[in-house]
Parts: structure tokens; sequence; C-alpha cells
């Protein structure tokens, strides 16, 4: 039985998610997109009209009034609006799936962590958009090498970024930066972002260091990688690799390194263009991570697993 579900916040990721609900969400049954603005002033609103979507315009006001019509929340406003609102989605028992950098809950990676965090939290956090497509990458080479340090660059089209992610550029370099240590694995880490205002708009493009003992078998890292962007690509296609991991050493680099060596790898994510057109892979990636959460819960709910809880037997 499908998972109930509103959607608070109908900008451009909100309703890229939308979309991807309606298209291929096969355990979630979007009830509601609930905004701030009225309808005529929205245009993520006219669009969950549009595509036969109840909407709500009074923001946590009309998650309050129908709380009774859904059972899990994805927040897709910014920070600061997500800070004063999980109080309320754990008042009304309401499973959250937060989109902002606010990381009120646990991060979640699906490919990585996915099933032991949405079993045990109520709220959990998508990371970001540069999180979603790194710390799979940083998790694969760790797994083969200890990674000392992690520094990812992440740049997106500057079209693509709406105002609740220019608003959260701070907390998006320090949660991504985080969520490379606690999920990724490394260190030490840090993150950069990019909002480029080349036109035509440039796909979403990522590049990734990683620091690892001299001794790593590099080999095995590029399988490793290779393994976790087929498991990406189970839920965001158009994630691929577009520079297998190269080995750059003391020689390369120019300073002292150690016994460790940097190893390189670069992704690229092409969006599917239900809202915004294929650049804004970086909207893709965090919607259809936060769809793949959602549905991993539905399955726990299914399977008797309470979301947030371990099974009743």
């Amino acid at each position: 039985m499908p998972l109930d579900a509103a959607i608070v916040g109908p900008g451009n990721i909100g309703t890229d998610l939308m979309y991807k609900i309606l298209d291929r969400g096969e355990q979630i049954d979007l009830k509601r997109m609930i905004g701030i603005f009225p309808v005529e002033e929205s245009p993520g609103l006219q669009a969950a009209v549009e595509a036969g979507v109840d909407v709500g315009t009074e923001g946590l006001d009309s998650v309050r009034k129908y709380a009774d019509e859904f059972d899990i929340v994805f927040e897709a406003t910014s920070a600061k609006v997500h800070l004063a609102n999980a109080p309320v989605y754990e008042e009304l028992g309401l499973f959250a799936i937060d989109l902002t950098p606010a990381a009120v809950g646990p991060y979640c990676v699906p490919v990585v962590n996915g099933d032991a965090v949405l079993d045990a939290a109520d709220n959990v956090n998508m990371v970001t958009c540069g999180g979603q497509a790194t710390i799979p990458i940083v998790h694969a080479v760790d797994r083969i090498a200890p990674v000392e340090y992690a520094e990812i660059v992440a740049t997106i089209a500057s079209k693509s970024a709406g105002p609740g992610t220019r608003q959260n550029i701070d907390e998006f370099t320090q949660t991504t930066a985080a969520g490379l240590r606690e999920v990724g694995g490394a260190d030490r880490s840090k993150a950069i972002i990019v909002l480029n205002p080349a036109e035509p708009p440039i796909m979403m493009r990522n590049t990734i260091y990683t620091q690892v003992p001299d001794t790593a078998d590099i080999d095995a890292v590029r399988d490793s990688v290779a393994d976790v962007e087929a498991q990406v690509q189970a839920y965001v296609p158009g994630y691929r690799v577009t520079l297998d991991p190269i080995v750059k050493d003391q020689s390369d680099v120019g300073f002292d390194l150690g016994d460790t060596v940097i190893v390189t790898t670069m992704i690229e994510v092409e969006g599917e263009g239900q809202y915004l057109e294929p650049y804004a892979g970086n909207l893709d990636i965090m919607t259809s991570a936060a769809l793949a959460a959602g549905e991993r819960v539905a399955e726990g709910l299914a399977a008797g697993v309470p979301a947030g809880g371990a099974s009743d037997d």
C-alpha cells in the first residue's frame, strides 16, 4: 500500500520532486503540495494544480490542517525553515525527509547508509546535492583504503539554483563537509560549491579528491567506484563517472604528501528534465535520492517496520 505524502516547499527542488513522485513513485502517493503564497503567485503550486495535486498556501498551518492526509513530509524549503518546522512534524507524528542542509536528523545517502538510518530515525537529512553526488565516491574509496582527507568541488548551473539554495550556501558547505566524514568515512573534509553562470547552462559536475595511503590498491579503488556508480544509477540514471580514479603523488602536486597519494575522480549528473532542463542534475540527484528514501520507508512499513523504529517482532 503506497505511503501518503506531502511536499512542503514548491520551489525548484519541491516541484522537481513532485514530478519525480508522479512519474515513478511506486510506493509514494502524493496528497498535497504546500507553500506560503497564493497559487497565482507560486509557479510550483500552479504546476501542482495542473498536475492534479491538492495544494495548501499557509505553510506550517496547512501542514497542521491537512496532517491527517499524509504520513510523510518532504521538506524542500530552507535550512532555517526546517529548523522551525521539524518539532511540529514530530508533534504530528510525521516522518520527515529533509532536502535542506538543516541536518536536524542523521544524514541519509541511500546507497551508503539508507537502510540503517531510515529504520532508526523519524527525521532524516538528505545532505545536499553535492553530498549525494560525492559521498558515495568517497565511501567507495574509503572501503578500499582509509581516506585521510576528502575535498569536493560541486559546480552547478547558476540558473538551477533557486532562492532556497542561494540562501543556504554556508549550510551547504558545512553540511556537505560533515557528510563526507560521517557517511563517506573521511577523517577530514572540505566542500566547495560553484554557481556557474555560463550560457547555455552547464550540467552538474563534481570533482572528488581523496588522500589515501600510497599502498592503496588503485585497481580495487576503481572497481569499488564503478560498483557504487552502478548503484547510484539505479535511482539517478544520469549519474556517471567522467574520470575514473587517477593517482597523483608528491611529484605531481608539488608539496609533501608524506606516505600518501591523491586520488582524483570526476562525475557528472544529467537531469531527467521533468521540470528544469537536463542541465539541472543537482535537482535530480537530490529529488531522486529523497524519493528513494521515501520508497524505502514505505517498504519498511509494508514489512512491519515502523518508520523511525525497530520491528514489532
